[in-house]
């Protein structure tokens, strides 16, 4: 039986026809908003957003699946439980968990994922820790974790800067963007979009108003210090036993964005079944390039 928990202060921006709920997935409890008929579709979006990373691909995609617009743990409107110095709380490995329990609880057996950014990274590792839940799966502009860390070059370290800042300690990052959140969430994203690209103004005003609570910049900069650390360890050790994603997987980049190499020939190291194009868009491809991101995982997805 799912277990809804009474709402928090309602962010002003809200999907017209989806119902929003916040479920208790073993005490930590996500935010998501649901719509739609079929198969069901878990979409996870990045940093420094929400769920609204999607508004303009998932009307589409909920006539044909029911979409689920989750919110990953510290941000949103999820619950921001404080950080542990191990990195276990805001681990990948937690963050998937909270997914699988919020679609579990759903009624949702099993699903088809399509993820951004930090929420790809979530889905990566979900795929892995519970193989066999998910369908297929969809991974928007990023290389897995491990190889960034591995494969760190000059050019790779300026373009993902954020990375390093974020995980450093002592609450620096916590500090300095608390004193703005406002110019570090426009910063960042205005660095990462394509060109001539842009955010609508009310949206941008609600990932700001999310970075205002002191716990969103405690939470997210908890998950990118999970990522260099017991991130890394998950993730060897899945390398040394010899694991790879087992379901199809579609990699899908901005020609302007983070990705610096040949993504696919990446991934083919960690998955068995690979495809995927370049969009001609930023980081941000669900904002930047909807509806050629749509008409892409709707085929995927078919």
């Amino acid at each position: 039986m799912t277990k809804s928990v009474a709402p928090t202060t309602a962010s002003p921006v809200l999907l017209r026809g989806f119902e929003y709920r916040r479920i208790d997935v073993e005490g930590v409890v996500i935010r998501c908003a649901i719509r739609g008929a079929g198969p069901p579709l878990l979409l996870l979006h990045g940093y420094p957003q929400n769920h609204l990373t999607w508004r303009h691909v998932a009307p589409a995609l909920a006539e044909e699946h029911t979409v689920v617009l989750a919110e990953l743990r510290g941000y949103g409107g999820s619950d921001k439980p404080s950080p542990d110095a191990a990195g276990l709380v805001y681990s990948k490995r937690a963050m998937a968990r909270d997914q699988v329990g919020l679609m579990t609880q759903l009624g949702f057996r099993q699903f088809q994922i399509a993820a951004h950014d930090r929420g790809a990274r979530v889905a990566h590792r979900l795929v892995l820790d519970h193989p066999g839940r998910v369908s297929r799966l969809a991974i928007l502009d990023i290389v897995p974790t491990r190889h960034v860390l591995c494969n760190l070059t000059r050019v790779v370290a300026a373009a993902n800067y954020h990375w390093f800042f974020l995980a450093t300690g002592s609450g620096v990052p916590e500090h300095m963007i608390a004193t703005d959140p406002g110019y570090w969430v426009r910063a960042l994203t205005g660095q990462l979009l394509g060109e001539g690209a842009s955010i609508e103004h009310e949206v941008m005003e609600d990932y700001i108003r999310c970075f205002r609570d002191p716990r969103t910049i405690a939470g997210s900069c908890a998950d990118f210090r999970s990522a260099g650390g017991i991130d890394v360890v998950h993730d060897e050790a899945t390398i040394a036993a010899g694991q790879k994603i087992e379901c199809p997987v579609l990699v899908l980049w901005g020609t302007q964005g983070m990705v610096r190499s040949e993504p696919l020939n990446i991934w083919q190291q960690y998955a068995l079944d690979i495809r995927g194009d370049a969009l001609p868009a930023g980081h941000f491809l669900p904002e930047e390039a909807p509806g050629m991101v749509s008409a892409a995982l709707r085929d995927f997805l078919a």
